[in-house]
């Protein structure tokens, strides 16, 4: 198998994505990061891994990807815990659940995670997809010492970063795993594409069928 030129090696959908990737830049997916972790657009299972395989290609700086990703995953999670601590618990669910593809489940689980597993879940939660972003509302709605949410927010970003940019780094090494993670993005940029019209069509009838029901009553 020949050498991987940059992003020229990669086609499809996965070849589209690391090329913006590699137009962003460090400090672009830092700002990704920020973004997905305060709304989930793609997630950063996508995302990271292929400015991974960037670094391994010599078009972007590891170090520099590490740490701006980790710092932009912290500065959204201080919108999150801000938002936990001004507007309280339940009234921050309320008002993320009515975002696109925000499910007051998956605020739920977060604040049911944080009340049974205490400060260590900010750390362990960051490891977990689902709960990752949303650890941050019961651990500001309970007031958490910002230092300590700082530093277990921090450790546990970077290592969850880490481990997906280390994948992609990996995988710019291993010449003959590129179509094989082509054909895995491609599919999973489909199944995102129809999760996300999905949500949103039964969100729309959720509503109209809450609203229906406070007319008839």
């Amino acid at each position: 198998m020949p050498a991987v030129d940059g992003v020229d090696g990669v086609g499809g959908l996965a070849g589209l994505a690391a090329r913006a990737v590699d137009a962003l830049g460090e400090w672009g997916v830092g700002l990704f990061t920020l973004a997905e972790t305060v709304f989930p657009p793609i997630p950063s299972e996508v995302i990271l891994p292929l400015a991974g395989f960037l670094t391994r290609q010599g078009s972007m700086n590891m170090a520099l990807v590490l740490g701006t990703s980790t710092l932009g995953a912290y500065l959204g999670s201080l919108l999150l815990y801000w938002l936990g601590a001004r507007l309280g618990l339940e009234r921050s669910i309320r008002w993320l659940s009515r975002v696109p593809l925000m499910d007051r489940e998956d605020c739920e689980k977060a604040a049911d995670w944080f009340s049974r597993h205490g400060k260590s879940a900010v750390f362990f939660g960051r490891l977990l997809p689902g709960v990752r972003s949303l650890i941050s509302l019961p651990a500001g709605a309970g007031r958490m010492h910002l230092g300590t949410f700082s530093a277990f927010t921090v450790a546990g970003s970077g290592i969850w970063n880490a481990l997906l940019i280390g994948l992609g780094a990996l995988l710019g090494a291993q010449y003959r795993l590129i179509d094989e993670y082509s054909r895995f993005f491609n599919v999973a940029v489909y199944a995102a594409v129809a999760a996300v019209a999905g949500c949103l069509i039964l969100k729309g009838i959720r509503r109209r069928n809450s609203r229906s029901g406070r007319g008839g009553a």
